[in-house]
């Protein structure tokens, strides 16, 4: 477990996401698409290996398979929404020293599926099989 220091009761890496958080908020998301997206790109270029690499190739993946989606940043995260709603998110493995990265969708991606569906999926590597099922799944969250 991370060493706590300055009494606040948070970690070094849980003040530095919200001093993050605070930053990201101080952005108009969807103003400038094009800043957005560099914002975005120039995040997962700021990530370690292999976090940068999956990052880059998932962010081709979830732009191709949803055109109408847009990019942001949330949470320090990668994020893709639809009508300023965040409909999916990769926390790579490094943001909490955790052994694989996640792509995750909210519930504003209405993957339901009767009632016990996934919406976070472990991450270490891409097959082309991996790939394809990203993109339909992304497909379905996006119409």
């Amino acid at each position: 477990m991370p060493v706590k220091k300055g009494g606040t009761g948070f970690t070094e890496e849980e003040r530095a996401a919200v001093q993050e958080t605070t930053q990201e908020r101080k952005i108009v998301w969807g103003k400038d698409p094009v800043a957005d997206e560099r914002a975005v790109l120039a995040k997962i270029a700021s990530f370690p290996e292999p976090d940068r690499s999956m990052g880059r190739r998932l962010h081709t993946i979830i732009t191709e398979s949803g055109p109408k989606l847009s990019p942001r940043l949330w949470y320090g995260m990668p994020a893709y929404t639809k009508d300023g709603e965040v409909l999916c998110f990769f926390q790579p493995a490094s943001k909490f020293k955790a052994r694989y990265g996640t792509l995750g969708f909210n519930d504003a991606a209405k993957l339901d599926d009767g009632d016990f569906w996934p919406t976070a999926f472990a991450v270490k590597e891409l097959t082309a099989s991996d790939e394809a099922k990203i993109s339909s799944i992304v497909r379905k969250a996006v119409r």
